[in-house]
Formats: structure tokens, sequence, C-alpha cells
């Protein structure tokens, strides 16, 4: 059950994007759904273990996450992306990868002082002592997408709400 596409999770380090990606993987299971979730910091440590964070470096790390992910969409998963994909154009280039229709775009927005304050890893207070070069929101800039598919406020909406909002979005798409 369920149609193949491509879910894209994009928002600042500490937004949510892997734990809300983790209960929709759950939910669709549930369904009956053939998934699977490519969580950007994973993938980050095996296949894309050679990039950097450079701007040239950001940018194969998600030209090579939505090749994988169009092939995974190809053999007909719902294949979930959650990735910080801080630049537009990037996102736009995984789109245009697949058909229409089948890429979903879900902003995960979370104000840099929530993202921050929910820094488990300790990855902002690095950056702002200056021990992690180029990091998203501090040294180097988000765009946040103009026109998501779907927009998960993080400050009003629980991880479960969000996963059930993209999960709703999918149904009226007829994914699900």
């Amino acid at each position: 059950m369920g149609k193949p596409c491509v879910v894209w999770f994009t928002g600042l380090s500490g937004a949510g994007k892997s734990t809300i990606a983790g209960l929709l993987t759950r939910r669709l299971c549930t369904l009956g759904c053939r998934t699977y979730l490519l969580d950007g910091d994973e993938v980050r440590r095996g296949l894309n273990k050679d990039l950097g964070f450079a701007a040239a470096d950001r940018a194969e790390n998600i030209r090579r996450l939505a090749e994988v992910a169009r092939l995974m969409a190809d053999a007909g998963l719902i294949v979930l992306v959650a990735a910080i994909s801080p630049f537009r154009a990037d996102r736009r280039a995984a789109r245009e990868l697949m058909p229409a229709g089948e890429f979903f775009e879900v902003f995960v927005d979370a104000p840099l002082a929530v993202a921050e304050a929910r820094d488990v890893k300790g990855l902002y207070k690095k950056a702002r002592r200056g021990e992690l070069p180029n990091f998203t929101g501090i040294d180097s800039p988000y765009e946040a997408p103009e026109m998501p598919d779907v927009r998960i406020d993080t400050v009003t909406l629980s991880a479960d709400q969000g996963a059930q909002l993209v999960l709703d979005h999918l149904q009226t798409a007829g994914v699900v």
C-alpha cells in the first residue's frame, strides 16, 4: 500500500526533522506502506563521509541524498529524507529528480533560539565557540522554503502532531 514518493524534511539542526520523520515512518508501516528513512546525519557518517560543510560539499551531500531517494522511490518505497538541506536551489534540484506529484517538501520550522535550546548534541555551543565552521544558522545561512507542501511549527505543535499533519497531507495527495 502507498504510492512511491519522496518526503523531504528540511529545517535547522534540532528542529525535529528526524524525530517527526521517525514517527511518520512507524505510522506508514502500520498502514502497510513500504517506507525507508534516510537520515542526513547517518548518511554523512557513511555514503557522504568524504564531504565537509562548505557550500559545494553541502550541495553534493544533498545531490547524493536526492539520487538515493529517487532510486528507492523507483523501487516502490515511500522515502523519508531528514536533512538540514539549507539551500533552496539544492532542494529544488532534489524535487526536479522526481516525477510531478512524487516529492513533498516538509518545513520543520523552529526558530534558531528554539533549536539552540534543544541542542542535545551541543553543536550550537561548539559553533558559537568557532569549533564548527559553516554551521547552519550560525555562520552559514538557512534558506527557509518559500512554499513548502507542509509546514510544521514546532513551537505550537508536538512531534506527534507534526507527523500526523504530514500523514494527513499524504492521504489528501493520494499517496496513502
